[in-house]
């Protein structure tokens, strides 16, 4: 069921890996921890596709969803490490259309850190305009923050792509998705995408949405969990509140 390796010291995270699928109903799955810059622990088992019974092998790749943000922060950092990029200065100076609606003093810094008052997209889109880049972006131009920036955070869910790949693309001249895969993943042999070569796509894994019905996973475990999240979202010390609210995170 389970393949792949633990380094000596890691052999409970194969434990717990393993206990996922004989006890907890997983289908399919992959795990990679690195220990001061070693990889200790990769591991993957399980299905990959439940259609087809095609098993979860080790190059099989998977959508990562919003770790991508991290990936396209990297992005903008090495452009600032390079000096392309003034983290401080407005977003004005490389995306000068930006600045309409009261956002012409938001530096670049709040882009990245979720504090430009502009946690989602006002105006409806469809798939077609998502995938076109170009609306998006028009219509960040146009939005009007909902606090002043700078003056609180919320979690930016599903426009940080846009917000921060327009700076990139902008000083750089490339899709963000061009520039992670020349500067950062083809140097460093990253097997990580934003935007998947055609050639690559018979290696993707649909997703598969949890059905509580079908005992995909245990039904009281679940609603437990379920519970869990949203009495840590209402309290308003827990970092979950706090993350996904308008009020600034203490880092300590």
């Amino acid at each position: 069921m389970v393949d792949g390796y633990v380094a000596p010291g890691f052999e409970r995270v194969r434990a717990a890996f393993t206990a996922n699928f004989e006890k907890h109903g997983e289908l399919g799955a992959a795990f990679s921890l690195y220990h001061k810059g070693k990889k200790v622990v990769d591991l993957w088992g399980g299905i990959g596709n439940k259609e087809t019974g095609e098993p979860w092998v080790e190059d099989s790749i998977a959508l990562v969803f919003s770790s991508t943000k991290g990936a396209t922060a990297i992005c903008a950092h090495l452009l600032a490490q390079r000096g392309d990029l003034d983290l401080d200065a407005p977003v004005t100076k490389y995306w000068t259309e930006f600045g309409a609606a009261g956002k012409e003093n938001i530096p670049v810094r709040w882009l990245l850190s979720h504090r430009a008052g502009l946690p989602g997209f006002e105006e409806a889109m469809s798939l077609e305009d998502y995938l076109s880049w170009e609306g998006p972006v028009k219509a960040l131009e146009k939005q009007r923050p909902v606090w002043e920036p700078g003056t609180a955070h919320g979690y930016h869910a599903g426009n940080y792509g846009w917000l921060v790949g327009e700076v990139i693309r902008r000083i750089s001249g490339k899709s963000v998705g061009t520039f992670f895969a020349d500067e950062i993943a083809s140097p460093l042999g990253l097997d990580f995408w934003i935007g998947l070569p055609e050639s690559e796509e018979k290696r993707v894994l649909p997703i598969v949405s949890v059905d509580l019905q079908d005992g995909a996973l245990d039904k009281q475990a679940s609603t437990q969990r379920r519970r869990d999240l949203l009495e840590g979202a209402r309290d308003p010390d827990s970092y979950l509140n706090r993350l996904t609210t308008t009020e600034p995170l203490d880092p300590t």
